[in-house]
């Protein structure tokens, strides 16, 4: 005679979330027993139809699966131009004649300069007019962990040189012209290549680490 009864290798097994390696997984385990209508597992603990909420991504919504995911927001923008230098400002400022039309000023990543009037200014000013000087071609990109803008309206940017340095902001701290500079807590995504940019111009005594700082 043949028994119907459940063996202990065929019980169901109660799981939680901590048995799953996402939300989605247990989204997906959960509407296939029975959620959101049925909760045997105890995995939607807000009963709003969502499962394991405090497990990692990638995560999916009442209802869904992984066919349908909640999308994810798009990766900030790069922004790149291409222009000529009208004017070197200071060490680290520059105006660039846009391709696409328009003079626009641009605030170089990742250094920080001598202000105007401070010792070095005008060494630091007239280095990047040697990098970059009037009329010559360069190419600017944003830092996607950066504002594009700053308060002042100013295009924050990598430049590049055609024909020349492939990035002024290093070759600034390399020639001792510059200090790092970090903005509300958050490096540039060059910030390591600058700073040991900048220990070794310290360390060799080069531009202003021999003179003003």
């Amino acid at each position: 005679m043949t028994s119907f009864a459940q063996s202990p290798a065929t019980a169901v097994v109660d799981r939680d979330c901590g048995d799953f390696p996402s939300q989605a997984a247990a989204q997906n385990f959960f509407l296939a027993n029975g959620g959101p209508q049925s909760d045997p597992h105890g995995l939607d603990s807000e009963g709003d139809g969502i499962a394991c909420e405090s497990n990692p991504c990638p995560c999916i919504g009442r209802g869904t699966n992984t066919q349908n995911p909640v999308t994810t927001p798009p990766p900030p923008k790069v922004y790149r131009e291409t222009g000529n230098v009208t004017q070197i400002v200071d060490g680290d400022t520059l105006k660039v004649r846009l391709r696409t039309g328009g003079v626009v000023s641009v605030r170089m990543l990742g250094i920080n300069t001598p202000e105007r009037g401070r010792c070095g200014s005008d060494e630091a000013t007239d280095n990047l007019s040697k990098l970059a000087p009037v009329r010559s071609t360069v190419q600017l990109v944003s830092d996607p962990s950066q504002a594009a803008k700053d308060r002042y309206g100013r295009l924050l940017r990598y430049v590049k040189r055609e024909g020349g340095y492939n990035d002024l902001s290093y070759r600034q701290a390399w020639n001792g012209y510059t200090k790092r500079y970090v903005f509300g807590g958050k490096p540039v995504n060059r910030d390591r290549d600058y700073v040991r940019a900048i220990d070794n111009a310290r360390s060799n005594a080069r531009g202003l680490w021999a003179s003003c700082w």
